[in-house]
């Protein structure tokens, strides 16, 4: 669904702190921090990924998934 790396990245691109994203998706800055610190696929509760997801989405930024149309071929984000 999302990684750690594009959590960190797809903040980089909106120029926002850990806590503002908190406040964005309506989760706990320790929730946000346990997520960009997994490894990989973010694991957790699937009404918090959501939140995380929509909050991004309505930020302008785009989830790219693995084998989705890429330069690349790899995982990442953009804006939209």
């Amino acid at each position: 669904m999302i990684t750690g790396a594009q959590m960190r990245a797809a903040r980089a691109l909106l120029g926002i702190d850990q806590r503002q994203l908190a406040a964005l998706a309506g989760l706990s800055l320790p929730t946000i921090q346990r997520m960009e610190a997994s490894e990989g696929v973010v694991r957790g509760n699937v009404d918090s990924l959501m939140k995380l997801v929509d909050a991004l989405a309505a930020s302008g930024i785009e989830l790219i998934g693995e084998g989705a149309a890429s330069p690349s071929g790899g995982r990442g984000v953009r804006l939209k």
